[in-house]
């Protein structure tokens, strides 16, 4: 059916009933009899095919129309294996969820839309536990906020019957943006550590520096005092 469908989407040679055509080509373009097109077509040996039915007069090209077909299905393919198939992801909490399992839940949020996927989370409430929606609203917002360099919020949570639900869709490759406090974190963490880099060189200068004795307590002084003595003790004796 995708094939017929496609064959039927241009008019060819005989097909072409209008009383004159615009015949495009490496060469220009020209306006002549549609029967005059059609001889020069069959004198190259391809197909006359109408590619612009809508023009005034209609645009036709000189090429081969089974080349053509197979051209186009080949372009339509690969144009449909570059679809990225988006699935959405669904990640159920509790009105009360504990910390270990937000975490993990959490991780697999953040897989999922790096896969490009979108993630559905919502908060099912069983029973009375209805009445602590407030509390799975303060949950899903948290879950959002520990996602925002992952994905951005396409539907902020609302209230489906027992479920309140968010929608987080993938941010795109590259362009994911980190949020103020986490460049201030990073800021901070970054000035601690040349901070601790500074202090430690500076340890190490005043350990190099103890380590040098000074003329008051012998060091380099006495060396030379006993370095003169020897020499002068070895001038006695060769005399």
């Amino acid at each position: 059916m995708k094939n017929d469908k496609l064959n039927n989407k241009y008019r060819v040679n005989e097909q072409i009933r209008v009383r004159e055509v615009r015949v495009v080509g490496e060469g220009g373009n020209t306006v002549m009899p549609t029967r005059q097109a059609l001889e020069m077509a069959r004198q190259q040996g391809v197909d006359l095919v109408e590619i612009s039915p809508n023009a005034q007069p209609p645009v036709c090209r000189f090429i081969d129309y089974s080349k053509f077909l197979y051209q186009q299905k080949k372009r339509a393919k690969e144009m449909k294996a570059k679809q990225v198939k988006v699935e959405v992801k669904e990640i159920r909490f509790g009105p009360q969820t504990g910390e270990n399992d937000y975490n993990f839940k959490l991780k697999h949020a953040k897989e999922f839309l790096t896969e490009g996927n979108k993630v559905r989370a919502y908060v099912f409430f069983r029973g009375r536990s209805i009445l602590f929606k407030e509390q799975g609203e303060v949950l899903l917002l948290r879950f959002a906020n520990d996602l925002e360099d992952y994905g951005k919020v396409e539907q902020l949570p609302q209230l489906e019957g027992k479920k309140m639900a968010i929608i987080m869709a993938p941010k795109k490759a590259g362009v994911a943006k980190k949020s103020q406090q986490k460049m201030d974190r990073e800021r901070r963490e970054a000035e601690a550590k040349e901070a601790a880099k500074q202090a430690k060189a500076d340890t190490e200068q005043n350990v190099d520096t103890e380590d040098v004795e000074t003329p008051a307590n012998g060091g380099l002084f006495a060396n030379a005092k006993i370095s003169e003595e020897a020499l002068r003790k070895l001038q006695e004796t060769k005399d």
